[in-house]
């Protein structure tokens, strides 16, 4: 990263000589050179490049490695490294460098200080070189990439003997355990947290977090875990007047939008987001059964469309930009507790579609992997995941084996729309080298919010229909490795998706109750989800979907077929 930097030599030349005493500048040393004095101006060509930055073993330091490159004239030919906070754009002024060197590679070593007002485990550092008048940034900002290395939970992540998840209502929870779900989803609501009747202090500060609020989410997470199974938490951030600091600055309440942008792009904003996140990750560790655990985290749902997460008219960088750096937050409180919890970020199913994506508000999927990724190259690769929502196309038709005449299904990179229909093209894409983790494993990808109709506005009810779509589609995400978790979409109809002529559910609800979700009658897709995992009755239980979706065998069209030994029997 090149700076430029107009300067005189002879600012320059006095700026060395305070500098190497360990001492900035005085005023009248920075002063503007008159035309008389101006001499000719320098350009600066230094640039560095910050290439790792760890905890170290004894948890208490962070080691900083970087390698230079340039012309230093114009400088006083050392390097210096500054932290900065989230919120920080720029040194500005400071003089506040943790420590300095000449030459084409450094290794600095400073204080962690985690846990108290001089925490450095959310910052970034970057390393600049000094003008004669200020210190002037030439490298990217790197942040701390091991949070993990101070977890006091180093549990591994739990095993789930299969991929079946499903969102369940909690009245339901013993419904759910028959069915033998092993993954589910739970929201919580970012924006409510604040509030009143539990304290808690963190780096020094106390916060104020709402005991009812968080007394919900404690019966929710601990029934659902202590049920077995594996917990992901979609954090969402809701508007709510009472918590303007929660919101992104400049962003305008809009009627489109459901959910906002979290914001750490101010110091009161970054103070709540990460106290309120830390709280979170502390709670749902696992170590209280009455609290509950939560091993997946989803930061905002669907970011490639801000009517999910709201932010207003940005570009894609600047979009991916603002939210990676609170994903950083978050990912950083989440890691620093329980060291093999997994963060991701959701899309929906528009990879590349050109219909529904403008630049301004609505994204590619395949933008969004591409600029995160990106991104945090060169601010310090971590190890994120995808949650990916592979809907038919169109929703309304659970036959997503035709979704390929709607001209929006593809074989290759470039496919405007991923679903079910090409589920192999969003993993071979996420095989490449370049978006692989950091030890070089295909990234975490879990499939949390996706369902098949079982009624529609034409045909009625079309169960039988939507149990085979079910079917097919479970197949295929059971025998792709690169999949963890499939979580469908949902138990039980929600009534104002009924009355949109869609319904998920593996129940139907009554309709007469449009304002609570009450079970009524089970469709086919119960047994099915029953018994599509059990090597016993797995192939007996989706024999009817073969005529449905017009085939012999289901190796013929799910690749790698995991039952194929059972079907040749």
């Amino acid at each position: 990263m090149t700076k430029k930097r107009w300067i005189t030599k002879a600012a320059a030349a006095l700026a060395v000589c305070f500098l190497s005493l360990g001492t900035a500048a005085p005023a009248w040393a920075e002063e503007e050179p008159t035309e008389e004095t101006q001499e000719q101006k320098i350009e600066i060509q230094a640039s560095a490049d910050i290439t790792s930055c760890k905890i170290g073993n004894d948890k208490n330091t962070v080691t900083i490695n970087a390698v230079s490159q340039g012309d230093m004239t114009g400088t006083d030919g050392r390097f210096y490294l500054f932290e900065m906070k989230p919120y920080e754009d720029e040194i500005g002024s400071r003089r506040d460098f943790l420590a300095s060197g000449e030459g084409n590679s450094f290794t600095w070593t400073t204080s962690l200080d985690h846990g108290s007002a001089d925490d450095k485990l959310y910052s970034k550092f970057v390393v600049a070189v000094y003008d004669g008048e200020d210190f002037v940034q030439v490298s990217e900002p790197y942040y701390i990439t091991n949070p993990e290395m101070i977890a006091p939970n180093q549990a591994a992540f739990p095993y789930s003997a299969t991929k079946k998840g499903l969102n369940i209502e909690l009245s339901m929870l013993e419904d759910a355990f028959d069915l033998g779900v092993k993954h589910v989803g739970t929201n919580i609501a970012f924006h409510q947290i604040l509030g009143s009747g539990i304290d808690y202090t963190y780096d020094g500060k106390t916060y104020h977090f709402s005991k009812d609020v968080i007394a919900q989410y404690d019966k929710i997470i601990s029934a659902l875990s202590g049920k077995g199974m594996t917990v992901t938490a979609i954090v969402l951030n809701g508007w709510n007047d009472a918590t303007p600091d929660l919101i992104y600055p400049g962003t305008v309440k809009s009627s489109n939008a459901f959910y906002y942008l979290f914001n750490v792009a101010t110091k009161e904003g970054y103070d709540q987001t990460r106290a309120i996140m830390a709280f979170l990750a502390e709670r749902y560790n696992g170590s209280n059964p009455d609290h509950g655990k939560i091993s997946n985290w989803i930061l905002g749902n669907e970011i490639n469309n801000q009517q999910w997460n709201y932010t207003g008219e940005w570009d894609l960088t600047s979009y991916v930009k603002a939210y990676q750096k609170a994903f950083r937050v978050f990912y950083t409180a989440i890691k620093s507790t329980s060291a093999n919890d997994r963060v991701y970020f959701s899309l929906d199913y528009n990879w590349n579609n050109p219909q529904e994506k403008d630049g301004k508000l609505k994204y590619g999927g395949k933008e969004i992997v591409d600029s995160f990724n990106s991104i945090a190259n060169d601010w310090g690769q971590i190890d994120w995941g995808l949650a990916y929502h592979p809907y038919p196309c169109p929703m309304t038709e659970p036959e997503f084996w035709n979704d390929s005449q709607t001209g929006l299904i593809s074989t290759d990179f470039n496919s405007p729309v991923i679903n079910f229909a090409n589920l192999n093209v969003l993993t071979d894409y996420f095989n490449q080298a370049a978006l692989k983790s950091p030890t070089g494993q295909v990234r975490n990808i879990i499939l949390t919010e996706q369902g098949f109709t079982g009624v529609d506005a034409a045909r009625g009810d079309i169960q039988n229909i939507q149990a085979a779509a079910y079917a097919y589609s479970y197949y295929l995400v059971d025998s792709n490795p690169d999949i963890d978790a499939y979580i469908l979409s949902r138990q039980v109809d929600a009534p104002s998706e009924r009355q949109q002529n869609l319904g998920f559910g593996l129940w139907t609800c009554d309709m007469n109750q449009p304002d609570r979700i009450v079970a009524a009658q089970r469709r086919k897709i119960w047994e099915v989800f029953r018994d599509i995992d059990k090597k016993a009755r797995t192939l007996e239980a989706t024999e009817f979907a073969k005529e449905i979706i017009g085939i012999d065998k289901w190796s013929d069209v799910v690749p790698n077929f995991r039952w194929r030994s059972l079907e040749n029997r």
